[in-house]
């Protein structure tokens, strides 16, 4: 597959990880850790999927200060330019408005995939023809296009996205879209047929994200354009960004796209594929061992014990006995044993407890 000079990637990796405690903390998110014991960290192998069909030179890294030089460390080949410092924690928009800033000036034809860190895929080869796919339609319809998984489970932790019209092959207007319903929800949704996963993967022009997110955003770029008709540097961009990124909200990529946008679709993808956020998704992403248990790169003794979730640090062992449907996880000053149903909302709450209570060095 050939290189597109205007086909681009923004990928996403500011979070704090914080959904997958203690193993991912403050300090070391789970997108900068090896947590499946392969090689490369969740970040490089989301560099390493897109690199095969985009120029390097053209994939963008948004993160937080202070992860700018794990990024630097992790993907050294990466140019300067286009890693995207963040000053303060927002949520995705911000940070698509920032890249989509950068990309449209550097180059006012591009195509965009925006993708989070975090994700598993099976089928790579499913995958690169199904965003080369995407980026066609998106150019062709000057649309925003999601990208959508037929879902295999009532799955409450992931976002669905309903298909409306069909607009041509395995491309759908978008109904309506859903953020993490509850479990009787999802199995309805499910049983109709009619709604998708929501993969966090969003595709358009630079100039559609663009427009977009001024309608979602204070119109922070369109002012700093105006100051700069004749261009700008990439130091007074950052300079810019420094001291204007904190007034942004705090607003997720999805509820401008979905909720807020015309003209979007939705694309049934068949390149198989996981959320890696939450205990529960990778539990359910995982294969299954004796007992149904998943024991993530760890040296574990089980007995008795069935549907558990377990990740260690290198060097321990453990033994488990009568143990059904639980997290076990270690790192550093941490072990976690918490109920894998609803541990999603378990970990947030028990995060905030011990921040609270234990202070930062335990999250």
């Amino acid at each position: 597959m050939t290189d597109n000079i205007n086909n681009y990637c923004v990928i996403l990796a500011g979070g704090k990880g914080r959904r997958l405690w203690p193993c991912s903390r403050e300090k070391m998110p789970k997108q900068f850790l090896d947590f499946f014991g392969l090689g490369r960290t969740q970040l490089q192998q989301t560099y390493d999927r897109f690199s095969k069909f985009i120029p390097v030179s053209n994939i963008f890294v948004n993160t937080n200060a202070d992860y700018a030089d794990i990024v630097r460390e992790q993907l050294p080949e990466l140019p300067e330019s286009n890693l995207m410092v963040e000053p303060t924690h927002r949520n995705t928009a911000p940070s698509a408005a920032l890249t989509t800033h950068r990309i449209a000036a550097r180059n006012p034809e591009a195509g965009v995939i925006i993708t989070p860190s975090d994700q598993a895929v099976h089928n790579e080869e499913a995958f690169d023809r199904n965003m080369i796919d995407g980026l066609d339609f998106a150019r062709k319809r000057d649309c925003l296009l999601a990208m959508g998984v037929k879902p295999t489970r009532p799955e409450p932790g992931y976002g669905y996205i309903q298909m409306g019209k069909r607009s041509e092959k395995n491309v759908y207007e978008v109904q309506s879209f859903t953020e993490k319903p509850e479990r009787d929800f999802a199995k309805v949704f499910i049983d109709s047929g009619e709604f998708l996963w929501n993969t966090g993967l969003f595709l358009a022009t630079a100039r559609r994200f663009r427009k977009a997110l001024c309608k979602l955003l204070p119109p922070v770029f369109c002012h700093f354009d105006e100051q700069h008709p004749k261009g700008y540097t990439y130091e007074e961009e950052n300079n810019f960004i420094i001291s204007n990124f904190p007034s942004y909200p705090n607003l997720p990529l999805d509820y401008g796209i979905l909720e807020k946008s015309d003209n979007v679709f939705v694309m049934q993808c068949d390149f198989g594929w996981a959320d890696l956020g939450t205990w529960h998704s990778i539990y359910e992403a995982m294969h299954k061992g004796e007992g149904d248990n998943v024991v993530i790169d760890s040296d574990v003794m089980l007995d008795d014990s069935h549907d558990n979730v377990v990740k260690l640090p290198k060097g321990k062992f453990a033994v488990i006995n009568g143990l059904d449907g639980y997290i076990v996880a270690e790192e550093g000053n941490v072990l976690l044993i918490c109920k894998k149903e609803d541990s999603s909302a378990l970990v947030r709450k028990f995060v905030n407890e011990v921040q609270m209570k234990k202070g930062e060095s335990f999250v």
